[in-house]
């Protein structure tokens, strides 16, 4: 009897330890992968990553201030100058109105971007919480989060403020995704306040890559734009959605 309780205990012992051995064996991109396939909240980007666009460029573009701020949107992603800094100054040359942002929602559609809303339909219906993470304008994610069925009060972005007679007053600043660091801080947050123990982040941009730590895996995507310093921080990143469902489907 001895004997069968040593040999249960050896065998036990060696599956563990080819168990530890296999975890510590998988890949970045693999570690990913299983923090993905195993995840109970997911969290991507906007611009260029949920919706085709820079938002905050189209709305310059729609006032007439477009190549100025295209300029700055593209250091701001590389990481060449604070956020909250290059915010201040894009608005600062588009000040846009309250009729002007009515107006571009009515005219301007929404490009999501391929792929999306069938890996965001796998997520929900797996349980997984799915949130929008921006440093673009709630004004301009409303619509997106009702095209995918993410409801509003999971959006963390950025407000616009304005003057009674609709003219542009500047933006919330107390709004943590309104400046450097800001989304590590919402994702820190939504794991103290929802206890969600793998929680994913999704995104083209510096700042999405510096808000893993504290999510658990971040996926860096290039299906709109690939930006190097992105795809050098990234574990794994893609350049299509397809990649990220197909992942999940193979577990389902």
């Amino acid at each position: 009897m001895a004997l069968s309780s040593l040999k249960s205990n050896l065998q036990f012992a060696t599956l563990k330890t080819l168990s530890l051995v296999s975890i510590s064996a998988m890949t970045p991109q693999q570690s990913v992968k299983e923090v993905l396939r195993t995840a109970d909240c997911v969290c991507f980007d906007v611009d260029s990553t949920v919706i085709r666009d820079e938002g905050i460029d189209e709305l310059a573009k729609f006032c007439g201030k477009g190549e100025d701020v295209k300029r700055l949107t593209a250091e701001a992603m590389c990481g060449n100058m604070t956020f909250q800094e290059a915010l201040k100054k894009r608005l600062d040359i588009i000040r846009p109105t309250v009729g002007q942002i009515k107006e571009y929602l009515e005219k301007f559609p929404i490009h999501l971007t391929p792929g999306v809303a069938e890996l965001v339909k796998v997520l929900q219906e797996r349980g997984v919480a799915v949130y929008l993470v921006s440093g673009g304008f709630r004004s301009l994610i409303d619509p997106v989060a009702d095209l995918l069925s993410i409801p509003r009060s999971n959006i963390y972005a950025n407000r616009l403020k304005f003057y009674f007679n609709g003219e542009y007053a500047g933006f919330d600043e107390n709004e943590p995704t309104s400046r450097s660091g800001g989304k590590p801080l919402v994702i820190r947050r939504l794991k103290e306040q929802h206890g969600y123990q793998k929680l994913v982040m999704i995104g083209d941009g510096a700042t999405d890559a510096e808000a893993s730590p504290p999510a658990d895996a971040f996926i860096g995507f290039g299906g709109n734009v690939v930006r190097e310093e992105v795809q050098k921080r990234a574990p794994w990143f893609v350049t299509s959605f397809q990649e990220l469902t197909d992942a999940l489907i193979v577990q389902k």
